[in-house]
């Protein structure tokens, strides 16, 4: 399965940290609700069992919607699951032993901080690309932000989709503006929010901008 660009436009990333009055589940409906284009499910701390459990609920979710689930990391829930795709980082799994596991319909997702790394996980295989962080984050405190120009030589550099993450809110967003991104890959933007529907809505608006 090729990603279609439009998929990227607002790509919701799941953080059990934002859990509070509404289960993750809700969380997710109501992103899908406010017109999340593609949602990836990311869980560091589950339990295979729990992980494939919670991602085959939320897929069904995300079929009701007509948008792609992609899940982080773990190549055996995305199968298990059926998933439209998997999303990797550079510490994991090379996008072409993931494409030995998975085979040619499910998408690959790449997270990629430089040209060099993008070009090679094209080469591999990869579907689209994470490129990140544009902007300083508190999600993960491990992260280098981009240097000044980075994000559009990479954009430049490759034929598939790509969509920033990292340290993106509604006051930043249009700075992506004239990247060549495809869209944006939000966290605690959208699942931090108080009216996570209606933050969509606003987020979506903007990224249609860019």
């Amino acid at each position: 399965m090729k990603c279609d660009k439009h998929t990227m436009l607002l790509y919701a990333v799941t953080d059990r940290a934002w859990v509070g009055e509404q289960t993750l589940y809700q969380q997710v409906e109501s992103a899908l609700k406010g017109g999340a284009t593609c949602v990836q499910l990311r869980e560091k701390q589950l339990g295979d069992a729990d992980f494939l459990q919670e991602a085959i609920q939320i897929h069904a979710l995300c079929q009701q919607y007509g948008v792609p689930l992609f899940i982080n990391d773990n190549v055996e829930v995305a199968l298990q699951c059926h998933a439209e795709g998997i999303h990797v980082g550079q510490d994991d799994m090379a996008a072409a032993q993931v494409r030995q596991r998975v085979g040619d319909e499910m998408m690959i997702g790449v997270s990629v901080h430089s040209v060099e790394e993008a070009l090679e996980a094209v080469r591999h295989g990869a579907d689209c690309l994470g490129v990140g962080a544009a902007f300083s984050t508190h999600t993960k405190a491990d992260v280098d932000v981009l240097p000044e120009g980075m994000m559009k030589a990479i954009c430049d550099a490759v034929d598939i989709p790509v969509v920033a993450i990292g340290g993106i809110h509604k006051e930043n967003l249009l700075r992506l503006k004239g990247t060549g991104v495809n869209g944006v890959a939000l966290v605690s933007a959208i699942f931090g929010a108080e009216d996570i529907e209606a933050e969509c809505r606003e987020l979506k608006a903007l990224a249609e901008q860019l």
